[in-house]
């Protein structure tokens, strides 16, 4: 009988101890996040879109960046840059191959501070490639939603180079320079809403 309280007791402090650092789970709001970019055409200016089908999942704690995570999934098909013709040819083999790579997926392997911010380094998967990026980003909040559920914001990005995931297709203008930019700047501004 003593032997079983034993058992019963470390169980019951192992529990609760998980219990205390488990860090809150997030679902990303699409309604009210963005996960756009821009990218460079002609040389002179860059064009905008974004993605209108995403979700995703965020455990956060300041205090437990070791057990804090971001992942998230972008529908290739929801592709918007206000141009049914530039989208329809960016959703085609010769870009996104949307059909055969229908997702783009982030997950993080780590979330570290870096200054007053913070870091999340993790895989990104686009068109069937992998690699490994790191996407720096600020916290807001938490504070208490209407519904009176906590709500977390990030705000954050990187720069990729989309060759180094197989979107290669592009023009030589006259002068020398590219139709579109290599480089890709993806801005990510996101909502969560606390499990």
């Amino acid at each position: 009988m003593r032997i079983r309280n034993l058992l019963f007791t470390a169980f019951a402090v192992f529990f609760i101890a998980n219990l205390a650092f488990a860090v809150p789970i997030y679902k990303v709001d699409p309604v009210h996040s963005d996960v756009g970019f821009k990218v460079s055409h002609l040389v002179i200016s860059k064009v905008r879109g974004n993605f209108t089908e995403f979700e995703g999942e965020i455990g956060f704690d300041k205090n437990n960046l070791g057990d804090s995570y971001i992942k998230g999934i972008i529908q290739v098909k929801s592709i918007n840059t206000n141009n049914e013709d530039r989208d329809s040819h960016l959703r085609s083999n010769d870009f996104f191959a949307a059909d055969d790579y229908p997702q783009i997926k982030f997950e993080s392997e780590e979330i570290m501070q870096r200054g007053g911010d913070y870091v999340a380094l993790g895989d990104l998967t686009m068109r069937g490639v992998t690699r490994e990026v790191e996407v720096p980003f600020t916290v807001s909040g938490p504070i208490e939603h209407p519904n009176g559920k906590k709500v977390i914001a990030l705000s954050g990005g990187l720069k990729v180079d989309r060759q180094d995931y197989g979107i290669a297709f592009n023009k030589t203008l006259d002068s020398g320079g590219l139709v579109v930019g290599n480089e890709v700047e993806i801005e990510l501004e996101i909502e969560a809403i606390e499990q």
